[in-house]
């Protein structure tokens, strides 16, 4: 089975409820593409990372706000999330947001080459929470001030993973 096949099978099958205007097309024409090469056609890099002797494929960033404000405001998130891809380096492809009734939380991704920033927001309880996942150069450490700038948290909270980390090749410290 191609995955022509397979997306055309997806799509016959319902699991695009809601976008009856989805058609079946070749798979190459169906999902937007990103051609790494455009920007550096020499080099064809897996983007991973090596930092302090330690190589993976990823920072990911978990972030919680507290006391947050504007977590119902679509225009306010969409502009921050497009300053936090700039402000991070990174490359944006698409925004969505999805707004909830009747207490204006946002759920929503910016997909970007180097991986994505998503949201979801709780304006009743002041509450925002923010995947930032980004590989190669960008950097996801820069969205911290962009995201506390612009939502306003009493409290935030920061936790780091780094994806794909082989720990088992790291060579444990000399205690001397």
């Amino acid at each position: 089975m191609t995955l022509e096949t397979v997306n055309c099978a997806t799509i016959n099958a319902g699991a695009h409820v809601g976008t009856p205007d989805v058609a079946c097309q070749p798979a190459d024409q169906a999902w937007p593409t990103h051609n790494q090469t455009e920007i550096d056609p020499t080099v064809a890099t897996d983007h991973f990372i090596v930092r302090n002797g330690v190589e993976f494929a990823g920072t990911h960033i978990i972030l919680d706000l507290w006391g947050a404000k504007h977590l119902d405001d679509l225009q306010l998130m969409e502009q921050t999330l497009r300053k936090a891809v700039a402000t991070a380096g990174a490359t944006l492809l698409h925004i969505h947001l999805h707004h909830f009734t009747p207490n204006g939380g946002i759920s929503g991704v910016a997909v970007l080459a180097e991986s994505h920033i998503s949201v979801h927001t709780w304006p009743e309880r002041e509450f925002a929470a923010f995947d930032v996942f980004m590989c190669g150069d960008a950097q996801p450490e820069a969205t911290i001030p962009v995201l506390r700038s612009a939502f306003k948290p009493s409290k935030i909270n920061v936790s780091e993973h780094l994806r794909g980390a082989n720990i088992d090749n790291i060579e444990p410290a000399n205690d001397r």
